[in-house]
């Protein structure tokens, strides 16, 4: 049967948006095929574990940046408030005599005050009216200062053996941190998609005077969105941190609110607020860090690797141009 122009149209506009819509896990699967035939280390159960842990700690936290971005903010210092979160947790969980009771301590600090924190940006942004660049940008160098002054420009290092191997727990022949990662991209899917929360935000970002106008307390909205972010730096720094062992309060969360963000935005969320999807960034950071991994494997310069995140970044934007037209 042959297409009329009409229905050639309509079928390419369909493919269009549905490359547009399923564009990062469309993109997820091709590179894993092209790693997994260019590589054989690269497709060893062990290798793909691995890059499962190391994602996760920025991948937890480009969940909240995925909220925050979609409400349309932004948060430059949730790297920083990592280091600040783990060296604070790790200092009192030593000062607790008992390895159960150190633990607890230390679960319950780091979230504290990755909470706090993040309560002092969404503070920040809402009563003080800071734009969210600015804003983060200087609580980036407060909490990163503090750490260091904490941790005299070292690492703070845990006595307790018990931190350790909940970090590097595995179950099920998963790490810990990637269940978790997991777990919390379905939880974050259900509150943007599923409760009244969620769709408070992508109003906020669409539109705030319309939001406003429509009686949702866009103030509120936005708080929560930068505490909810802060939590989850809370809960990177305890993983990191147990991992480790340790947590340096100079390196400790570098460069993961830039590769949150990057994880974001290939993850097809709008820069503009509004739109945007947890298992989109999941994907998003899942393919940030395959390429670190294939490119090692490739032998490509560790200089190099940040213009090609850099050039898929502005690929993903550029793929992206139609539909936020269309929006």
């Amino acid at each position: 049967m042959t297409m009329t122009p009409s229905s050639q149209n309509q079928l390419f506009h369909r493919l269009r948006r549905l490359a547009a819509s399923q564009g990062p896990y469309l993109a997820l699967v091709l590179l894993l095929l092209v790693c997994a035939v260019s590589s054989p280390a690269f497709r060893r159960p062990q290798n793909l574990l691995n890059i499962t842990r190391q994602v996760s700690y920025s991948g937890i936290i480009a969940l909240g940046m995925t909220a925050v971005i979609i409400g349309g903010g932004i948060d430059l210092s949730v790297g920083a408030l990592l280091a600040f979160a783990g060296t604070v947790g790790i200092m009192a969980m030593n000062a607790c005599d008992t390895p159960a009771a150190g633990l607890a301590v230390a679960i319950a600090v780091m979230l504290l005050t990755g909470t706090a924190g993040g309560a002092v940006n969404g503070a920040l942004v809402t009563i003080g009216r800071l734009p969210p660049f600015i804003a983060t940008l200087g609580t980036l160098s407060i909490f990163r200062s503090l750490s260091l002054y904490l941790a005299g420009a070292g690492l703070t290092t845990a006595r307790h053996d018990v931190f350790m191997q909940v970090g590097g727990a595995v179950i099920g022949g998963v790490p810990l941190p990637a269940w978790i990662l997991l777990l919390l991209t379905a939880l974050g899917a259900v509150l943007m998609t599923c409760t009244k929360l969620g769709r408070h935000i992508c109003a906020v970002g669409s539109n705030q005077r319309v939001a406003r106008y429509a009686a949702i307390n866009t103030g509120k909205v936005t708080f929560i969105t930068y505490v909810f972010i802060g939590l989850l730096a809370g809960v990177s720094a305890f993983l990191l941190g147990g991992r480790l062992g340790s947590i340096s309060s100079s390196t400790a969360g570098n460069a993961y609110e830039l590769d949150a963000i990057a994880a974001v935005i290939i993850g097809g969320a709008s820069m503009a607020g509004g739109r945007g999807s947890m298992t989109g960034t999941l994907a998003g950071i899942l393919i940030l860090g395959i390429i670190a991994n294939i490119l090692d494997m490739w032998g490509v310069s560790v200089y190099l690797q940040g213009a090609v995140k850099g050039a898929v970044i502005i690929i993903a934007v550029l793929l992206q141009r139609p539909q936020n037209q269309q929006a």
